[in-house]
């Protein structure tokens, strides 16, 4: 950055504190207007309060902000998008039954007539989407779109208030590849037309391949600014975490035994009847990992959810550690877990954790009943604070509080406690899905040594993920999954990018079919 530089955002020795938290400490930073500037650092580090204190929902307590050099404190977020500020939360703000032209409006309504609003917004939004390649059908509704879509809803949302500045919070958090690629074409373009970008992101090739600089963050400090063409990931890594960090899994040849997961010609439709699994069939070893690669929607979800007895199976069979599961013979969550099967869920806001339940209650979720966290009819609360404590400490789950709310957790921190409370009970068959989605470079590197140390414990491990690094990086063998049906399987040592995107899109490659040829003449 050079001196006669103009910046959009400018901090000088901002403070946040939260009771005995300081979360954010002696603040300093500097944004040029035009740029896409990366905040990185693990969970914990300070990165999303101190966006919300830019973007108004936090005050902070001491420190001064410039926007385009103008003095700047806002109250509250309205305050911040008179200032040209936009945010793009990871969970999005939007009322999935209103459709995409609504959402957009609510909150900037120009008169009292709705009807006049909607139809002076769908004019200046279609300029908006021809300019920036944000197409989005205004008419549709949200809940109804996929998720790469309703993140353009929101940054929609935002341009039509005319922010010259945008803040995305873990943008790339919930799409594909497919999906973050078009995000960050979309990004580009916003650039090339003055918009400032500001990412929150714990991905170090992403923040790499988009932004022009970036500032690291280390439990509520900043501890360097970089230009983005002058650094690399293990550099990063080092600044996030304060040590160096091995980005390579490292893992030995798998020696799977006997067969622990095994699906047979598995059917399921959903509530609207539509058929989500079309007769799939695969199995999983004592001693593997299998991965289930495949664009978000096709069927991924639903294949856990069966294994794990949240959905009920419309024809075929599984048999679990032993287990036979039928339609005529179904079981569910708690009986899954009594077989000695695992399950990290996809989404652990919506399946993995009770927002007002401390971290020690969140703890024992779905295990409650297990006899050594009860004394007669009472719970044995000593015991279950002794381990959830036991736990939090071996996966360093921040703030290291038992009695902390798990809202208060940040996402990342929230997602180790469920995987600390899944596999410190020992099962057999570990179902695992998205397992480092929204968690920080040092945290992935553990979690995923614990996932290749119970594989090579003898558990059979099925993993979903939508980040081809991590299946590639984790599996022994990958399936493709399409629509609801299994495209084919290869080996991981056979497998790159390339082949499992065209796997991925209903193609096989021509290497594939050769093997697949090769096979049948046998």
């Amino acid at each position: 950055m050079t001196q006669d530089q103009n910046f959009a955002i400018e901090l000088k020795q901002v403070n946040k504190r939260f009771g005995a938290v300081h979360a954010n400490r002696d603040i300093d930073l500097k944004v040029p207007a035009g740029t896409i500037h990366g905040i990185i650092g693990e969970n914990g580090a300070g990165k999303s309060t101190l966006m919300s204190i830019i973007y108004g929902f936090y005050t902070a307590d001491t420190g001064t902000m410039l926007v385009n050099n103008k003095d700047y404190q806002p109250s509250n977020s309205q305050e911040a998008i008179s200032a040209g500020i936009g945010m793009v939360h990871q969970h999005f703000m939007l009322v999935e039954t209103f459709t995409v032209l609504e959402n957009i409006v609510l909150g900037a309504e120009n008169g009292w007539k709705l009807e006049d609003s909607l139809s002076s917004a769908r004019k200046k939004l279609i300029q908006i989407e021809k300019d920036y390649g944000l197409e989005v059908p205004l008419d549709a509704i949200v809940g109804e779109l996929p998720v790469g879509l309703q993140q353009r809803v929101e940054i929609l949302k935002a341009l039509y208030r005319d922010a010259k500045i945008l803040i995305l919070d873990e943008p790339t958090g919930v799409l594909t590849p497919q999906e973050a690629d078009h995000l960050f074409t979309i990004l580009d373009k916003l650039r090339t037309q003055g918009t400032t970008v500001m990412i929150i992101t714990h991905k170090l090739r992403e923040v790499l391949a988009i932004t022009d600089n970036i500032s690291v963050m280390r439990q509520g400090t900043m501890v360097d600014h970089v230009v983005t063409a002058e650094t690399n990931q293990d550099q990063l890594a080092e600044l996030m975490v304060g040590r160096k960090v091995r980005l390579k899994v490292e893992k030995e040849q798998a020696e799977p035994k006997q067969t622990l997961i095994k699906v047979d010609k598995l059917s399921y439709f959903d509530d609207s009847k539509v058929q989500r699994i079309k007769e799939i069939s695969f199995s999983v070893r004592e001693g593997e990992i299998v991965g289930i690669a495949g664009v978000s929607g096709n069927g991924q979800s639903e294949i856990l959810g069966l294994l794990s007895g949240i959905l009920k199976p419309a024809s075929g069979s599984i048999e679990l550690n032993g287990n036979s599961v039928t339609p005529e013979n179904p079981s569910d969550p708690q009986q899954v877990r009594a077989m000695g099967v695992g399950h990290i869920p996809e989404d652990r806001h919506k399946q993995g954790l009770i927002n007002k339940f401390e971290a020690q209650e969140a703890y024992i979720l779905g295990y409650h009943n297990l006899p050594k966290y009860n004394k007669g009819l009472l719970q044995n609360k000593e015991t279950i604070k002794t381990l959830c404590q036991s736990s939090m400490d071996k996966w360093d789950v921040r703030p290291n509080d038992v009695t902390l709310k798990t809202a208060n957790f940040s996402g990342g921190n929230q997602q180790k406690l469920v995987i600390a409370r899944e596999m410190e009970e020992n099962p057999n068959v570990l179902l695992v899905g998205q397992p480092t989605r929204g968690v920080d470079i040092g945290a992935i590197e553990y979690i995923h040594k614990q996932i290749i140390a119970s594989r090579d414990e003898g558990k059979a491990v099925l993993l979903v993920s939508v980040e081809l690094d991590e299946i590639l990086s984790l599996a022994d063998r990958i399936i493709v999954v399409f629509d609801g049906s299994i495209v084919g399987e290869v080996q991981a040592d056979q497998a790159d990018e390339k082949t499992l995107g065209l796997m991925m899109a209903n193609i096989m490659p021509d290497h594939l079919k050769d093997n697949a040829q090769t096979q049948g003449d046998a």
